[in-house]
């Protein structure tokens, strides 16, 4: 399978966080540090722009779905 055949068997999905929304709890660093790490403030910075891997699009999708904020979107 080429890269092209993955992107689009998978898609190319974005892991987003609103800031203005999150309270740093740390739940999604925690849950998924494969796509999710933490700025020296606690709050989460996304470490893969484009998830094109089902792995990566698991992990993030479980990072959405442990934020009690909200504050993560799966686009």
């Amino acid at each position: 399978m080429t890269d092209h055949d993955s992107k689009t068997e998978y898609g190319t999905r974005r892991l987003v966080v609103d800031r203005s929304v999150c309270a740093g709890h740390g739940l999604c660093y925690s849950r998924s540090p494969e796509v999710v790490d933490c700025d020296d403030s606690g709050y989460p910075v996304i470490l893969q722009d484009a998830l094109a891997l089902d792995e990566h699009i698991a992990a993030a999708e479980e990072a959405v779905s442990v934020c009690p904020e909200r504050a993560l979107t799966l686009e």
